[in-house]
């Protein structure tokens, strides 16, 4: 295939027999949610590049470095979304969301786009998820954002990531500690890398997310966020880890942390992979108290997080995470003959009407050819129609599991037999849990 006919670099497809995983994740996203009451807000994939320029911060990697940026035909200058939580901040000061009852609580699902380079988890389209708490000034709030991002992983069967956690101070304490990292790293002004040099005056926060082994070095030296927390900021801190101790949390304290967004105030945190290489953060997030006043709106404050669904992909995959395979086709009907296929797309419709999954041919293939598909595409049960069954109107239902093979009536008959062998299934599957638990927690004992 040519090249200009293939997937663009740094995209990827997720193809029919990946795609269950997908929607597993997606569904269970939106179920913890719930849990904790957050609701699905959607945003526009594109917006003003303003919005991204003013909230994630010009001296960013991202604004600087990785945003899709274009002129429309309008003159307008356009950005692709390289995160959500700008476009989210948006929508909530321009639909007065901030007037209604707070905290306002909200995730989202969706594609993002970056500029940079492809490699293991990391795509230049990626799919983030991710939480925004906005009303919320408590250490309690930051917590449970925690602890949501946490029970979304366990339940993921992802429960041996390490919390690594962080404050980053306010506007008040901030200055002082940018001030005495930006004396540090002037001492050592002739051994950064060009880029941590343009960020010196700008703002040295930035050299410390830098992943060049030579500034990574000297940063471990550098002064550290937390002893020049003001009061305030401090308090806040012992907050949250009170509350994450109270919930059985556990968390690493990671003085490096300052995530690689502008936007960020005082708690910010990360949940650690040590197993799928370079990219092991799966989720990141904190407080960004000042960034809706930034942008226009009230004073109020916020917090969220996000982690990139391609990367929780890999982690789960790279610990053999049991996906719940998706549903099968139930009855495949095959036709002989014309008469018989225009019976079997009626038969198939009743099917579906009552919520089964019904398949029949649509290529002209022999009956032998079609249970070969059948088989293929995993159909519990097979039932073939010819002149015979047409005028008795009696069929022969086959389990393809097990060989058993049942007569029915059609149509009645078939949608009763199969609404049976689904319900002996199911009791089959619930006799082997209760017995798995009964193992598991000696209930008989």
């Amino acid at each position: 295939m040519p090249q200009k006919y293939k997937a663009v670099r740094g995209t990827a497809d997720v193809l029919p027999y990946d795609s269950y995983k997908w929607q597993y994740v997606e569904n269970k996203m939106i179920e913890v949610s719930r849990l904790f009451g957050f609701r699905e807000i959607r945003v526009p994939v594109f917006e003003h590049t303003e919005v991204f320029t003013r909230s994630v911060g010009d001296t960013t990697d991202v604004v600087q470095k990785e945003m899709y940026t274009f002129d429309d035909k309008g003159g307008r200058s356009i950005t692709l979304r390289p995160e959500f939580t700008a476009g989210v901040v948006r929508s909530v000061i321009e639909h007065g969301l901030t007037n209604e009852a707070l905290p306002l609580k909200v995730c989202y699902i969706g594609a993002c786009y970056r500029y940079e380079k492809p490699q293991a988890g990391r795509y230049r389209e990626f799919h983030q998820y991710g939480v925004e708490c906005i009303g919320a000034p408590a250490p309690s709030a930051d917590a449970e954002v925690i602890a949501l991002a946490k029970y979304l992983l366990e339940s993921l069967d992802i429960s041996d990531l390490r919390l690594e956690l962080n404050s980053i101070g306010c506007p008040e304490c901030r200055p002082k500690y940018q001030a005495a990292l930006k004396e540090y790293f002037k001492s050592h002004e002739d051994k950064l890398c060009n880029t941590c040099l343009e960020r010196l005056d700008r703002n040295p926060l930035r050299i410390l997310d830098c992943k060049s082994e030579v500034c990574s070095g000297l940063k471990a030296q550098a002064p550290v966020v937390l002893d020049f927390l003001c009061d305030e900021c401090k308090t806040h801190f012992e907050g949250v880890k009170r509350h994450l101790e109270a919930m059985n949390i556990k968390y690493v304290i990671n003085p490096r942390i300052v995530r690689g967004l502008d936007y960020y105030t005082r708690t910010v945190f990360e949940f650690i992979a040590e197993d799928i290489g370079a990219q092991s953060t799966v989720c990141g997030g904190g407080r960004y108290d000042g960034l809706i006043e930034q942008m226009g709106g009230p004073s109020v404050p916020a917090l969220g997080f996000a982690m990139g669904i391609e990367r929780l992909l890999l982690v789960m995959e790279s610990r053999k995470a049991a996906f719940p395979r998706p549903k099968p086709c139930e009855v495949y009907i095959a036709p002989i003959g014309e008469r018989a296929a225009e019976y079997a797309s009626k038969l198939c419709g009743l099917l579906r009407a009552e919520g089964f999954s019904a398949a029949t041919d649509l290529a002209g293939r022999s009956v032998k050819a079609q249970m070969k598909y059948a088989d293929k595409i995993g159909a519990l049960y097979t039932l073939v129609l010819g002149d015979n069954e047409l005028e008795s109107k009696v069929a022969v239902l086959k389990d393809m599991k097990t060989g058993k093979q049942v007569e029915v009536n059609l149509p009645d008959g078939l949608i009763t037999a199969v609404y049976d062998q689904t319900i002996n299934s199911a009791m089959d599957d619930l006799t082997k849990s209760i017995e798995k638990m009964e193992g598991l927690f000696n209930i008989n004992e």
